[in-house]
C-alpha cells in the first residue's frame, strides 16, 4: 500500500484526511499490521486518490499483509 501512496507523493496524513481515518490506521495498513476496514465510500475515495482499481487496491493490501507475515516468521 505504501507504494500506491508514494507513487503519487502523498503523505500518510494526506491519505488519512482524505479517506477519513486516523494517520496511524494508514501506517498500520502499510506495515501489514491491520487490514483496512473501510466503508464503501472510503474505499472508493482511496481508489480515486491512488488512481487504482479495486483489484489493485486488494493486491496492495494482500502484499502488505504478506510482508508483515514474513517478518513475523523471521527469528
Amino acid at each position: 500500500m505504501r507504494q500506491l501512496r508514494e507513487r503519487l507523493n502523498f503523505r500518510t496524513v494526506d491519505v488519512a484526511s482524505i479517506v477519513g481515518v486516523g494517520e496511524s490506521s494508514v501506517r498500520n495498513w502499510e506495515k501489514g499490521r491491520t487490514m483496512p476496514k473501510l466503508k464503501i465510500n472510503q474505499t472508493a475515495a482511496l481508489c480515486r486518490l491512488y488512481k487504482c482499481s479495486i483489484e489493485e487496491l486488494e493486491q496492495a493490501v494482500n502484499e502488505s499483509m504478506a510482508k508483515a507475515n514474513q517478518h513475523e516468521d523471521v527469528p
